[in-house]
């Protein structure tokens, strides 16, 4: 399985093309390229950068080390939002908080034809692969990009949203230190440390972001395992009413939804 998609991907041939083509030798430029491959993948480098693509919620998406590899378990976070967004007022603004490569915010916008999407992070380098997504996926009349610090007061120009959904970086320090090698040795440690106990982006969150909600707007977040009620009681105190926590498909808790009812706007 892994051979055949690094085969795939350097002599950039279908599954059906390299069957069809299996009597005849590969070129040299196809074996070097091939050989690099393997060699990535020894060392240990995650098949998806070696790639430099993976699927997500039915999207190919392009990924480089800037940008955390979208998992299956972010994909209770992108079906939470997406059912509520369906029940959102027509052309619903969302925006998708720490979006790296845009995978959720760009899951949202294929499923909810009327949202206008807003994909923000703090890194440039980031938000370039999120803004080749975008194109890719011809949804540039319906999804921006905007460089945005999620620890700090939301900048004016965003706006009002209906929604805000974000998988924030919520690796504990000493998780840090004891995460795989794959990991650890090539995805962004920006977009995995989250503060001592995993919280601090929560925390920014959910009081600084609230004043970009319209009244009765949603904030969807993902957390790590184990997190779930920290990260609820977080929004609660800071006004939010949280009305569905989901599980991922490893049967472990995932995501949750809330919406702010407090009157301060």
């Amino acid at each position: 399985m892994l051979a055949r998609q690094l085969l795939q991907h350097v002599s950039g041939k279908t599954q059906e093309e390299l069957l069809a083509d299996g009597d005849k030798y590969a070129g040299d430029a196809v074996v070097e390229a091939m050989q690099s491959a393997v060699l990535r993948i020894i060392k240990g480098e995650p098949l998806a950068y070696v790639l430099g693509e993976w699927d997500f919620y039915g999207l190919n998406l392009v990924v480089t080390p800037d940008v955390l590899i979208p998992r299956d378990d972010t994909c209770a976070l992108a079906e939470i939002a997406i059912n509520q967004a369906l029940f959102l007022d027509e052309t619903p603004r969302i925006l998708d908080l720490c979006t790296g490569s845009g995978c959720i915010g760009l899951a949202i916008a294929t499923r909810v034809k009327d949202a206008k999407v807003t994909l923000a992070d703090l890194s440039r380098q980031a938000l370039a692969v999120a803004k080749k997504n975008v194109t890719n996926h011809k949804l540039s009349g319906r999804v921006s990009c905007v460089q945005v610090d999620a620890m700090k007061e939301p900048p004016v120009f965003l706006g009002k949203f209906d929604m805000i959904v974000s998988n924030p970086p919520y690796v504990t320090s000493q998780e840090m230190e004891e995460l795989d090698d794959s990991v650890k040795n090539f995805e962004p440690h920006m977009a995995l440390w989250g503060g001592t106990d995993g919280l601090d982006f929560y925390r920014a969150i959910a009081k600084n972001f609230r004043k970009c909600l319209k009244p009765g707007g949603y904030l969807c977040f993902e957390f790590g395992m184990g997190q779930g009620d920290d990260v609820c009681e977080i929004m609660t105190q800071e006004g939010f009413t949280v009305r569905q926590r989901v599980k991922d498909y490893n049967d472990r808790e995932r995501a949750c939804l809330a919406q702010y009812c407090r009157e301060d706007y």
